[in-house]
């Protein structure tokens, strides 16, 4: 028997590659020279897409792919496949959640402390011998007991709010409504709101056409001089130009970034704020969870060619 052909968008760890390709004929379109004359070459006979969350499935991808039945999606966010192509013909997408819930939310922890503590700067200050040359490093801020503002509580959303209740902190969320997971927490439906009472915003919902630049200049602003914004959910969530703007003249005292538009090559009027701490779109980067990333993914393809229901579907 056959095996199904898959357009495989992008690369995977070496420990998904194999059983991928023992299960499914796979054609690596990030391989091709030409991408245009590749889809139209081995579109006609892709039934499946396996890409990634950034990279996700186009139009043109689509269209290009006359007899295609599923995009399985490796990561949480599917805002890069164009559903509304995919309801059109009634292609299921997939995509792998909670298997990477933790560990994004971990970094999202990490990345508040190091940046609220200086710590990559305070490193530096050790190696290059400013320490002993210039003595103790100049003083930082504090996270324990102080307010923090959840924009998205979902899963992770709601993973990153019980860890910051270990440091005794001010909890409050928006949402499209008030979530009764969460009932020791404050529910306010306005960004800005929000935005006023954080000293730390946690940027954690999913990305769509309705949340892109949700985080603007009005709620960057009301963040204010001494707060901080972290984002571990998608670029399009945050005016960047705003963002920008705000850090070079200190209206935002900081932020911790692991998505941007256009990544890997962000903008690089970032590599030039020295309050900003820049992580490379690597919240699920953990050997574990990567693994549970790939199996899910051929889960979610396997069940398909199987006829059983899909483990995790999107549409």
């Amino acid at each position: 028997m056959s095996k199904p052909v898959i357009l495989q968008v992008g690369p995977y760890p070496e420990w998904d590659q194999k059983p991928i390709d023992f299960a499914f004929e796979s054609k690596r379109l990030f391989e091709a020279e030409d991408y245009q004359s590749y889809l139209k070459e081995h579109g006609p006979s892709i039934r499946a897409i396996a890409t990634r969350g950034e990279l996700g499935a186009d139009s043109d991808m689509i269209n290009a792919c006359p007899t295609l039945e599923l995009i399985s999606v490796y990561g949480v966010g599917y805002d890069a496949v164009d559903l509304e192509a995919c309801r059109k013909r009634g292609i299921r997408v997939t995509n792998t959640p909670d298997v990477l819930t933790n560990d994004v939310a971990d970094l999202g922890i990490a990345m508040m402390l190091c940046q609220s503590r200086g710590m990559v700067g305070a490193e530096k200050w050790v190696r290059d011998g400013s320490w002993a040359d210039q003595g103790l490093y100049p003083l930082q801020r504090r996270v324990c007991g102080r307010r923090a503002g959840i924009l998205g509580l979902g899963r992770i959303g709601f993973e990153v709010g019980k860890r910051l209740a270990g440091f005794d902190m001010q909890i409050s969320y928006s949402d499209i409504s008030a979530k009764a997971y969460a009932p020791d927490w404050t529910f306010e439906p306005d960004p800005v709101a929000l935005a006023q009472t954080s000293d730390f915003l946690f940027v954690t919902l999913a990305a769509s056409a309705g949340t892109r630049h949700i985080v603007g200049k009005e709620v960057i602003e009301a963040v204010g001089p001494d707060g901080m914004i972290i984002n571990i959910s998608r670029a399009s969530n945050i005016d960047e130009d705003a963002l920008i703007a705000a850090l070079s003249s200190k209206s935002l005292g900081s932020a911790a970034l692991d998505v941007f538009e256009g990544e890997p090559a962000l903008d690089p009027r970032f590599l030039e704020l020295p309050n900003v701490l820049l992580q490379p779109h690597h919240a699920s980067g953990t050997v574990e969870t990567r693994r549970a990333m790939g199996q899910l993914l051929r889960d979610n393809l396997t069940a398909h060619f199987q006829g059983h229901p899909l483990p995790t579907p999107v549409l």
